[in-house]
């Protein structure tokens, strides 16, 4: 049964100090009474207290996003390496955030942790925000005595593998973006300029040349089922991300597709690996036996493929198989890697081995991002221009065919 701790409640408060002076602020607890009783003992005669009303959509406070996570435990890990003591480290944190959320999960945790609940068990009732991984790696620390070691480790883990998937959005933005902005200039221009062009031509009583007549004919078409291409569009798009929830054959139908794309799947591919090998030498070097912790590191990979594949050599090891060699059986990790691994469980430093291929494939991701960021901006100049200038040759036809005439 959970006790009355466990959820506290924000109130915000008013009140005398000892000098008479008065004070007010915001603060949790279990219940209106416990809160004044607190107060009390801090020399506050409270005056006014009232339970902080809840924001009119959603929370109360701001989204709480996987960077803040990786934040609170790099904050966490230098406080407890300083010998801040563990429920002091959570009272710092949760009361220095700047959002509303972030203090609530920090501050359910820290009490679950004065009545006597492990860090790891505490942070557990919070899937949400902390994955199998963080809390088995910070389970090993307390069975080993070394929290603050191995909340070192979590902290840039977590800071390395969001860095890593910035890369990667950023390399899926430009694309992204190239396509909304072609076509809304293009629905611009087809909306609001041809028709104009388009009240001129009819007083020339002439026929117009075929690309013309195309561009206006697109241009009505436009004007009159705009909303309807727009709301196809969106709800195209609603469908899609629906069925992809839904659906794993989808999902690994689309995985597999999107490693055959040129540049990006070269991305997706080298992040896929670097997560892979970024998880599995955290785990390993937290002292994880290594076929518990394919499991973290099969859905750390990302993609479907790297799923799969991480599970069957999962299955390989548990039955005597060397890591190195289920690897190559796969046929989808390179051959540095395995060649890296092979060296690493031959000289007992497989974690090492493995944090330096992490590092290089993420390099690698880097390189191609900026690569492709390079080769993307003056794509989109050439989109634009082609889509621009197409409109305008069109529109300035029928002008150019009569100039001829005369």
């Amino acid at each position: 049964m959970a006790t009355a701790t466990s959820n506290p409640i924000t109130f915000l408060w008013e009140g005398l100090d000892r000098k008479g002076s008065k004070v007010k602020g915001e603060s949790q607890a279990a219940s209106e009474i416990l809160l004044k009783a607190d107060l009390r003992r801090q020399g506050i005669n409270p005056t006014k207290v009232k339970k902080k009303p809840k924001a009119l959509f959603g929370s109360s406070g701001k989204k709480i996003i996987p960077k803040d996570i990786a934040i609170f435990a790099r904050q966490l890990a230098t406080m407890m390496t300083a010998g801040v003591p563990l429920v002091q480290s959570f009272e710092i944190i949760g009361r220095g955030h700047d959002k509303p959320a972030m203090q609530d999960l920090v501050l359910n945790v820290k009490s679950d942790v004065e009545g006597g609940t492990s860090l790891a068990d505490a942070l557990e009732k919070h899937p949400k925000y902390f994955d199998p991984l963080f809390c088995n790696l910070v389970g090993a620390g307390e069975q080993s005595g070394a929290l603050e070691a191995l909340l070192d480790k979590i902290a840039t883990y977590k800071e390395k593998t969001e860095e890593l998937k910035g890369k990667v959005k950023k390399a899926l933005f430009y694309p992204t973006a190239v396509l909304i902005v072609a076509f809304i200039v293009m629905a611009i221009l087809l909306i609001f300029v041809v028709p104009q062009f388009e009240s001129i031509f009819k007083g020339f009583g002439a026929d117009l040349p075929a690309f013309t007549q195309m561009v206006i004919g697109l241009s009505n078409f436009f004007q009159e089922y705009w909303y309807v291409i727009f709301f196809g569009i969106g709800l195209s798009i609603f469908a899609f991300i629906q069925a992809k929830q839904r659906s794993p054959k989808l999902r690994r139908s689309l995985d597999i597709i999107s490693l055959k794309v040129p540049i990006i799947g070269g991305i997706l591919e080298k992040s896929a690996i670097a997560r892979f090998a970024r998880t599995m030498s955290t785990m390993f070097a937290a002292g994880v036996p290594l076929v518990e912790a394919m499991d973290s590191v099969a859905g750390a990979t990302g993609n479907a493929l790297y799923y799969e594949a991480t599970m069957k050599m999962k299955d390989d090891v548990a039955t005597g198989t060397q890591l190195q060699q289920s690897m190559k059986q796969t046929g989808i990790f390179p051959n540095m890697m395995v060649q890296m691994v092979a060296i690493g469980e031959e000289s007992g430093s497989l974690d090492e081995m493995l944090s330096k291929v992490a590092d290089f494939y993420e390099e690698e991701v880097d390189n191609l991002v900026d690569g492709l960021s390079s080769l993307l901006e003056p794509l989109i100049m050439a989109v634009l221009g082609v889509l621009v200038g197409g409109l305008v040759i069109a529109m300035y036809l029928p002008i150019f065919k009569m100039g001829a005439v005369v």
